[in-house]
Formats: C-alpha cells, structure tokens, sequence
C-alpha cells in the first residue's frame, strides 16, 4: 500500500494527522523524563560528561515542546489554511527529530567510545523504545516518521561500523530492516486510519443529509425498536404532536411520550380509548393505516410499515384540511345547501335507518309537498326572494313536523316528509293533513307577503312492506292526482292509482306512435264578424282518435305530450295541416294555430313555419299564431325577438287567453302583438254580472287604444253575443253560439252560409 503524501489528503484530514502529532501528550512527557534520567545514570555510571550535556539539551527540547504544545491548543483550527497547518507540522519535526537525534548520538557514543555494557545497554534500550514508539505517536506525518526513525538509528549504525568488528557490522546491518518495518507499520496505520477518517466524514455528510431531509419532511415519522421504544422522531412529528425536543424523546416508550409528551399534552387527560386502540393495531400491525382524530383541529392519518428486525415505523401527515373539505363535499352531496335539509339520496338512506332501528312493527308514510305556482315568484321577485321563500318554507315544515318527523327536500319547490311513529294509519293521515294545513298560509320575505299553498301527495304502507322505491313512486302518484284535481289539494295513494298511471304510460306510448305516424286529424273553429255574416278565420284545434279507446280529449292527451316533451312535433303537425287546410278554403278565411311554450323554447319552429308557408303556398297574411300568457312568462326577451321575426314576415301575431295570466296589460305594450282573444272567463254571467261586464270593456277600451283587434272567446248565448255587440267589444266571435269545432271540408259550407244570413244575427246556428 503507498502511503500518502500530506498534499494528497485533504485539508481536514491532513490537520486531524497533524493534530494526533500533538495529543496523548502524558506519553511524550514520561518518555522525556525517562531519557533525562537514563542519561543522567550514564553519566553517574561513567564519568562522562558528554552525557551531562545531552541531558541538559533534553531538558531544552522538553520546553520547547511544551511551549508549542500550549500555543497549538490556543489555535483555531478551523481557520488554519494548509500551509500553517504544515507550519505546525514543521514545530513538532523540530523537537521530536531533535530527541531521537540525541539518543542516537547518546547510543553511538556509548558504543563507539565508552564501550561499557551497562551505558551500551541503557541508551540503546531507550533508543530502540523511542523508535517503536514512533509508530503509536507520529504516525500522521510521513516525514516525523522518516526522519525520527533515520535520525535514532543511523549514530548506531556509524558506530558500530567503526568498531571493525564483524558482529557488529551485522548488526549494523540488521538496524535496516527494523528502521524500514518500523516505516511500513507506521505508513500503513496512517492509511488505515485515513480511510476511517474518510469514511467517517461520509457517514457524518450522509448522516447530515439524512437528518436534513428527515427534519423537512411534510410528514411526522415514528421509528419504534420492538420494545416501542422510539429510535428516530424527525422534527414535524414533534411539531404535529406538540412533543417538544425530540433529542430527549430517543429510547422513551411511545406510549408514554403520546400519553403526556415532553411539555405538555396534546390531548386533555388520557388518549382517548379509539386513538389508543388505533395505534396499538397499527404496531402489532394488525391495521396498516388509520385516521386519527386528535382535536377538532388536528386530524392525523397513519400508515405502519413493519421492520423486518422488530419494531415499526409510524408515518402520518395533517389531514386536518381534507378532512374538512371532504366533510364539505359530503355535507354539500346530502344535504340542500339553501334549506340544509337532505338530498332525495341522503333522505332514502336516512329513512332506511329509521327503518331498521325501529323496535317494533307498524305503518310509516310519506308526505310530498309541492309548492304552487312557485315559478311566478322567481319571475316576479326574483330567485334571490324565491330562495328565501324556500327556506322559510323549510323551517315552517321543520316546525309543524317535528323532531320525529324526517323532513328533505327532493328537488326545487319539492319537499318530502317520513312520518314512523303512530300507532295507525288514521293517524299517520291525519298528522299529514295537519302538515299540510300548517305549511300553507303567509310568507313574509323581503317586505312582500306571498300567499302559498301545496299540492301534496300522501303514501302510507306497513314498514315490512317498504321498498325504498316503490314508495317514490306511489306517492309522486298521489301528488298527480293532487295536481289533477286542483290547486292546495292533498291526495292519498289509493291501489287505483297504479291502474292509472299503468293506463296513462300505455298512452303516452300510443300517442308516440301516433305522433310518429301522423294520425292525429285537425279540427277548425271559425271566428265569425260580431253579426256572424262572415267567417275570417279559423282556429286549429288538434284531436286524437284512439284505435280502442276512441276519442281522447285535448286536455289529456296535450298535457302527457307536454310530459313527454312531444309536443312541438304536434305543433309541427299542425302547422303544415293547417296551411294545406287553409288553402281549400276562401281566400279571405285565415288560419290560427297555438303555440305552446315547448314550441316557443324551440329555435327551430320559426324555420318550420317558413317551410310550411313554402311548401303550401299559403301567403303569410293568412296565418296567425296564439301564444298564451303562460307562455310569455318563461322568456320574455327571448319570445319577443321571435315573434318579431315572424311578424316582420307578414304572420299576425294573437294572445290568446287574455286576463288570466299575472301580467297581462304589459304584454300588450310590450309584445309584436296585432291580435287580442278575450278570455272565455270574462263572457261567461256578463248578463248577471256587471262587475264582469265592466272588466271585459275596460280590456276592450284599453286594446282599441293600442289598435289590436280582439276576439271574444267562448260566446254561448244571444244575451252574450247581444251585449258584445251593443258595447262594441268585439271584432271576431268564437264559440259555440255559431260553432263548434268542425273538420276542414265544413269551412266553405258554413263561409257560404254565413254570407246568406241576415245582417243581424237572431238566433243560435250551430254547424
């Protein structure tokens, strides 16, 4: 192995060599006074004063030595540059080659000139000690080495050399080998010893590095040996558990430290029972993760890693956050942000529960509540004022239920009560009708009062029996059949109910088929002029034939076709029948066909009329399109800019229904309108009613002032037609008195008869 040189090494390195050079130092000064001594017996011994002079120059290098011994300690040795390191390493060469040179000279003279046994002996001996001590001491410099060894036991050799005689030249001889083995051995201590060093010192940078990352880690580490004593806790895992300086937590029992920690605890009193019992499975590992609560403010999760020596390691991390953002997120999926009552989900599972901790058996029943005309208060008020409406709702309900009562909110202005604890179920209604009764009533939100009532559906059935979807839908059932009957009702589920709502899907699929296959047929309902000697214009009235089941009213099969959302392909179906139809008729007679709010939404409708005009011939003026107020409502904007297109394009544009919506005077100011058609509700009693007959004048006042044209619906009497007349309140007649609804080919025959009939009309004649 070579040794190195002091410029090989680095400088570290090389001032630990120098720095050994200058420590165990109760060594060199025994070895000094041992050769003081020994010098001082030789001379004692011989006579020689030669002897006394070597101990008084040993007696100088001792203080010498220990002068720069002390100066060396007062260094700082992180400031040494290299070449004052080697300055230092000089120093020390100065008196240890200075020693070993005068006990090899002591030992030459001794054979060469005293040749006296005992003096021989003694200063070799010590010489020769000095040498091997060499190896222990001065290992760190090459140069201490080369130059003590050379410098003890070249006077030796010189004279035994120039004693002549032949033993001793061999022994001369054999001093070689000692001085190079004992070189070797002090070289290869110095490279053995300067590997460790280095070693060391990438120990330590690793070690370093290791407690760096360990201590900025984002998560808390925990290593336990197998007596759950704690081997390694980094710096955040001290921070995390308010365990204070982690130096003092090496070897404590884990248990002990999360039970009161090092300061203070970080749960008050004992571990909560869950967290002990969490940790302990986590060690034993029979569980390799958990989440642990600690506080309302410190939620931990943990994850075990068994060692394959025993013992564990803990990691955990703050989870404070996502715990809160998850229990966010959950609040959010169950329960209704606005009311804070829970979701259709939540609610199904929250009721599956009551449900099975219930003791005994018995009848249980839903209540679904559906607030009437909400949508006016939205577009009236506002959502914000709607949103407010809602809640108040929801905590009347809350209110008149009670604790025991599971209130949710399904969707919109639906809410659904569950209703468990009666003991029958006359009781069970009769708590769901007084719910009902007590939600209903005035709402004060905003500095408005709103009026509200619910259309409400009711099942009632035996716990044993519930399906959590069955009972949905029987009682959304119920409420139909509420909504059905008129507004504020309340309806229990009745067995018929599936029989109907069986029927009603079989109807829906059949008036598909229909609608797909074109087999509705149109019927016309002409307006007459006030003296009924001219028809203007007939109304598209669309009827359905069932193949078994005959006849279906409008009403029935024009609401399941809004529920099926089919109702602008009947729409589209008119259109293009009643332009085809108008054309087989005078040219002075126009048709009108309704368009409903499905028809209104569809951008499409406005190219379908088009086509259809195209496509038939039809001229524009000829076709008029009924919109009613309810239709208006949804879109104001949106209805306006496409009733202006097709006004623009010669369509004359009719409200139909008037008076009955909640706007209705500004409609007629702000809408492309030319044509008005009165309400049926506002003829019906004129005759009986002048409080009637007023209103109906002061519509008919208001829209000749706008220069509409009006139409009076549902004329069914001569007392009805002779007052329109008399208050001229009418341009165009439509009703029973002169017509009912007839097929396509009736309308030349009744223009025609209309023509021949006198100008005052006197009596019903219905087609």
């Amino acid at each position: 192995m070579k040794a190195r040189a002091a410029n090989t090494v680095p400088t570290d390195v090389y001032l630990s060599f120098v720095s050994s050079l200058f420590g165990n130092r109760q060594t060199l000064f025994t070895g000094m006074v041992v050769h003081i001594v020994t010098y001082l017996a030789v001379y004692a011994k011989s006579s020689e004063i030669f002897y006394l002079y070597l101990t008084g120059v040993f007696a100088v290098i001792c203080v010498f030595r220990i002068f720069w011994f002390i100066r060396f300690d007062q260094v700082d040795k992180a400031s040494l540059t290299r070449e004052q390191i080697a300055g230092w390493e000089n120093i020390y060469l100065y008196g240890g080659v200075s020693t070993t040179s005068i006990l090899g000279i002591g030992s030459g003279y001794a054979i060469y000139v005293l040749q006296d046994p005992f003096s021989e002996l003694v200063c070799i001996a010590v010489t020769m000690a000095s040498m091997v001590s060499v190896v222990g001491r001065n290992f760190g410099s090459r140069k201490a080495v080369n130059l003590q060894t050379i410098t003890a036991s070249l006077p030796i050799m010189v004279g035994c050399l120039m004693l002549g005689d032949f033993y001793m030249v061999v022994l001369s001889a054999m001093l070689v080998p000692f001085v190079l083995t004992t070189r070797k051995m002090a070289n290869g201590v110095r490279e053995f010893l300067y590997k460790n060093v280095i070693a060391t010192r990438e120990i330590g940078l690793i070690a370093d590095s290791f407690d760096t990352a360990l201590n900025n880690m984002t998560h808390g580490l925990l290593m336990l040996d197998p007596q759950n004593r704690i081997q390694v806790i980094n710096r955040k895992a001290c921070e995390l558990l308010h365990l204070g300086e982690r130096t003092r937590l090496k070897n404590c029992d884990i248990d002990v430290v999360l039970r009161y920690g090092v300061r203070h605890t970080f749960v008050d009193g004992s571990m909560p029972a869950l967290i002990q019992k969490q940790l302990t499975q986590m060690i034993d590992g029979s569980i390799s993760r958990a989440v642990m609560q600690f506080s309302d403010d410190l939620i931990l999760e943990f994850s075990a890693n068994r060692r394959p020596e025993g013992g564990v390691v803990l990691i955990f991390e703050d989870v404070t956050a996502r715990a809160r953002a998850e229990r966010k997120i959950l609040q959010m999926v169950r329960f209704d942000a606005l009311t804070g009552l829970p979701h259709r989900n939540y609610f199904a599972e929250l009721v599956k529960d009551r449900i099975d901790q219930r003791v005994g058996k018995g009848p249980v029943g839903f209540l679904v509540l559906d607030v009437n005309d909400f949508k006016h208060v939205n577009d009236m008020k506002g959502h914000l004022t709607g949103d407010r409406l809602l809640l108040a709702i929801a905590n009347r309900l809350a209110a008149a239920a009670g604790s025991d009562v599971l209130t949710g909110h399904l969707v919109g202005d639906q809410f659904v009560l569950f209703l468990a604890n009666a003991p029958d179920a006359d009781e069970l209604e009769a708590r769901m009708r007084a719910i009902h009764a007590q939600a209903a009533g005035d709402y004060e939100v905003d500095g408005s009062t709103f009026r509200v009532t619910f259309s409400a559906g009711g099942v009632i059935m035996l716990d044993e029996d519930l399906r959590m979807d069955e009972w949905q839908i029987k009682v959304d059932l119920a409420l139909f059949e509420s909504k059905s009957r008129g507004k504020g009702a309340f309806t229990l589920f009745a067995e018929e109910m599936d029989a109907r709502y069986i029927e009603r899907q079989r109807l829906k699929t059949d008036l598909r088929a229909a609608v797909e296959s074109q087999s509705l047929t149109a019927v016309y309902q002409p307006m007459f002029t006030p003296d009924g000697s001219r028809v203007e214009c007939c109304e598209a009235l669309s009827r359905w034939t069932h193949p078994e089941k005959g006849a279906i009213p409008p009403n029935v099969f024009i609401q399941i076709a809004e529920e099926m959302g089919i109702v602008s392909d009947i729409t589209r179906f008119m259109i293009r029948q009643a332009c085809r139809d108008c054309m087989t008729w005078p040219e002075h007679i126009a048709v009108s066909v309704n368009l409903s709010v499905h028809d209104l939404r569809d951008g499409a409708i406005a190219d379908t009329i088009m086509e259809a005009l195209a496509e038939t011939g039809l001229p524009a003026s000829r076709l008029h399109l009924e919109v009613t107020e309810s239709s208006l409502m949804e879109e104001l904007a949106a209805v306006r800019t496409l009733l202006e297109m097709l006004r623009a394009k010669g369509i004359t544009i009719a409200i139909d229904d008037f008076g009955t919506g909640f706007s209705s005077l500004s409609y007629l100011d702000t809408l492309p309108i030319d044509v008005v058609k009165i309400d049926r509700s506002f003829v019906r009693n004129i005759g009986e009613d002048a409080r009637r007959l007023k209103l109906l004048r002061g519509i008919v006042n208001l829209s000749r002032q706008l220069d509409l044209e009006i139409v009076v619906e549902g004329v069914e009497t001569e007392d009805q037609l002779a007052l329109i007349n008399k208050y001229n309140c009418g341009d165009l007649i439509q009703g029973y008195l002169f017509s009912m609804p007839v097929a396509p080919g009736k309308i030349q025959g009744l223009s025609e008869q209309a023509e021949k009939r006198p100008q005052q009309h006197r009596g019903p004649r219905v087609a």
